[in-house]
């Protein structure tokens, strides 16, 4: 059996260190043939971070090669892809590192019953997460609704030391044909912007695991400062390959943990942003209608409005808050939004315009190169109010006062705000209007719009639908 090959099915663990199934498989020592396949739930996706996963796909490939290795490309539903794989190679097992979005598990789970009734050994492996959404559990054994509890269980767990990358992958005797990358297409969908957002985006582990290096040594001891100014470089953006499993979440917890240690004063608050990655994980998996239904059931019947020209503006970031545009152009000239400004925008759309969620949830899975199906579903619940939060209902963010107390200087405004800067408008707000679509016929020496909403109105709106929901 040691020479039977195995298939190894990469996703979003596109990295070679800190990667538990290939480790496994490589201490096989069987041959192994690394496999991406676009199936419709990967095909699925929104069209940045499709084009985004394309990129992370091109440059594992890449690496792959260098070790004398190839990853094979195939297209079409999952377990037709592995099945004709197995034929075409006589490979005795396909192996994976789990997802957790209800529609990954739905698909997984059907594989892995069809592969093993057919004689074919198949297992999946964790190393998306620090632990598993079941590990961590209350004293009673169920699962956490509020963050800060489980943020207590989870700091004290021990996390497994990350394995190192490996020298050498074995090879098959003959390698199974392969699709082309650039037939996939996977940028279509971005047209002109995608040229805009290339000049942003960090790819492959290397990157990734210099930029951690360093967040640590330059930012991490005034993270608790910095992470809410929007207008200094003061975050990890390590979403983006932690997304795309570029960058192994193990190692960026044992290097976070060792500079805590060292006495980097930010460190401690960088560990508890990445357990809110692993809360919404745990949500997730305990109540998967997260991510299309309200968390809380009660909600179901709140008065959001649908689909909206007001709606329309805050896409396009139009709004005529500034604090809100921004955030919305910044997203389409960077790929990424800073998560003070996700708050502020999420805000503005489901309080101020009480627009429902899904719709804001739908237009960042759609943007955004560092999508996350949990963390997107999570912060945009908890944002509204129909999420995992003990005391939404007085929660309006004003984005004039939030830009006076975290964007003083007006520098993160001025970056993506091109209107009334005229020739002195820099070039990623100037990008912005060559990123949207041309057919928002946008023109930067346009005025800037007037606000859609006062704010203290839509304040006042939202406060007395919430307070009617709760009487």
């Amino acid at each position: 059996m040691t020479d039977t090959p195995l298939i190894l099915w990469f996703r979003r663990d596109l990295r070679l260190a800190d990667h538990p199934m290939l480790a496994a498989a490589v201490a096989s020592g069987r041959p192994l043939i690394p496999v991406f396949l676009l199936d419709p739930e990967t095909e699925g996706q929104g069209a940045a971070p499709k084009w985004r996963l394309g990129l992370g796909v091109e440059h594992f490939a890449a690496r792959l090669g260098a070790m004398r290795s190839r990853l094979t490309l195939r297209r079409g539903p999952a377990l037709d892809a592995l099945q004709r794989l197995i034929g075409e190679t006589g490979a005795g097992g396909v192996w994976w590192s789990r997802l957790y979005d209800p529609a990954s598990v739905a698909r997984d789970a059907g594989v892995k019953a069809a592969l093993k009734a057919a004689g074919v050994e198949a297992r999946s492996f964790a190393g998306h997460l620090l632990h598993e959404p079941w590990e961590v559990e209350t004293g009673q054994g169920g699962a956490y609704r509020v963050f800060t509890p489980f943020w207590n269980a989870l700091r004290g767990r021990p996390v497994p030391v990350p394995a190192a990358a490996p020298v050498a992958l074995r090879g098959p005797t003959s390698w199974p044909a392969s699709d082309r990358l650039a037939d996939w297409r996977l940028g279509a969908a971005m047209n002109r912007g995608a040229a805009v957002v290339a000049a942003h985006v960090r790819v492959g582990e290397d990157k990734a695991r210099a930029r951690l290096v360093e967040f640590l040594d330059r930012i991490a001891p005034r993270y608790a400062e910095t992470r809410d100014l929007p207008g200094v470089d003061g975050t990890s953006r390590l979403s983006e390959p932690l997304t795309y499993g570029e960058i192994g979440i193990r190692e960026v917890w044992h290097a976070g943990h060792r500079a805590m240690q060292e006495g980097a004063a930010g460190a401690g608050s960088f560990l508890r942003e990445l357990a809110w990655r692993e809360f919404s994980y745990h949500l997730m998996h305990h109540t998967p209608q997260i991510t299309q239904a309200n968390w809380k059931p009660e909600w179901d019947d709140f008065p959001w409005a649908g689909d909206s020209p007001a709606a329309e503006r805050w896409r396009r970031g139009m709004t005529g808050e500034p604090f809100v545009d921004a955030a919305m152009r910044e997203m389409y000239v960077t790929g990424t939004m800073h998560n003070r400004a996700r708050m502020i925008a999420a805000s503005y759309l489901t309080k101020h315009l009480m627009t429902h969620w899904m719709l804001g949830q739908a237009w960042f899975a759609d943007c955004l190169t560092d999508w996350d199906p949990a963390a997107n579903a999570m912060g945009w619940q908890w944002v509204a109010g129909s999420g995992p939060d003990a005391a939404p209902y007085f929660r309006v963010f004003n984005p004039a006062g939030q830009a006076a107390k975290f964007d003083a200087d007006g520098a993160y405004r001025r970056r993506f705000i091109a209107e009334g800067q005229g020739a002195r408008a820099p070039a990623q707000a100037r990008a912005y209007f060559e990123a949207v679509p041309r057919s928002w016929g946008l023109d930067p020496q346009a005025p800037y719009p007037a606000p859609v909403v006062d704010l203290a109105e839509g304040r006042s709106v939202a406060l007395a639908a919430y307070g009617a929901r709760e009487t």
